[in-house]
């Protein structure tokens, strides 16, 4: 039953999440309606609830037993062993800036570890997919994280909460990780970080308390392509939780980024 469950929603998930990704990209730089939805500033356009619309229908319809837990719409069903989570657009300020830098992500969860994560990308038509134990794709093609000769001339991913704002302690790792790496990359997007991780053009993510829908696909995606996720103590990260601190990585370079991360954060441990 469980492998069968499995089967039947990557196929549908890589369907729908196509589906949802011809919205964004069909509205992108022709949205009509923005809104900010919290005291942090995060926004929401009507191009979000259209894509969400879309995926929670098709899943419901597939599998009605399982919960739901979307960016906008928030938790639908009961609580059960089966748990679908969904950012129909992830990089929603990306977009409504015309900045051509979002996804949408869609995972499953089962009994409180992701089974499977698909991310798409659909300005440049690239679906990334993950199932536990069998490996990453993108676009049908093995992807595997890499390691980089010289961590310090890497590129490494921040990704932080958006109630994170401007906490000391963020900003002191935040500037350190700045001046320790080749360049550090903010997308305000991060399924995206996560696959160029997974694919190998990324040498790592720090992520400072930053729970959502967007970030278990991620994890599973960097996972299955052979990268290490542990928390800031250096214990493998596994289930989920409330307030993530998290880094990723090819298993070389854990403990040198382990080693900056403590650094960076200094008296604020």
């Amino acid at each position: 039953m469980y492998e069968t469950t499995i089967q039947t929603a990557r196929l549908l998930a890589e369907t729908v999440i196509r589906e949802a990704g011809q919205i964004c990209k069909g509205k992108f730089d022709h949205f009509a309606e923005l809104r900010t939805k919290d005291e942090f500033g995060d926004v929401v356009t009507e191009v979000d609830l259209m894509a969400e619309e879309v995926i929670i229908k098709r899943i419901r319809e597939a599998f009605p037993e399982h919960q739901i837990h979307s960016e906008e719409a928030g938790i639908i069903g009961v609580e059960n062993d089966w748990l679908w989570m969904i950012d129909p657009l992830d990089g929603t300020n990306n977009f409504a800036i015309g900045l051509p830098v979002f996804s949408s992500s869609i995972t499953l969860i089962h009994k409180r570890e992701p089974v499977l994560g698909i991310i798409y990308e659909p300005l440049t038509d690239r679906l990334f997919v993950s199932v536990r134990g069998e490996g990453a794709f993108c676009n049908g093609v093995q992807i595997k994280v890499k390691p980089i000769a010289n961590l310090s001339r890497g590129n490494i991913g921040w990704i932080q909460g958006h109630g994170v704002q401007n906490d000391l302690a963020a900003v002191a790792l935040r500037q350190h990780i700045d001046t320790s790496f080749k360049r550090m990359l903010r997308l305000w997007a991060p399924t995206l970080l996560w696959c160029m991780l997974a694919k190998g053009n990324l040498d790592g993510i720090v992520l400072y308390n930053s729970e959502g829908d967007d970030l278990y696909s991620g994890l599973l995606m960097v996972k299955e392509a052979g990268g290490v996720v542990v928390d800031f103590d250096g214990n493998p990260f596994t289930g989920m939780k409330n307030e993530p601190y998290i880094i990723a990585c090819h298993p070389d370079h854990k403990e040198q980024l382990l080693e900056v991360v403590r650094a960076g954060l200094g008296n604020h441990r």
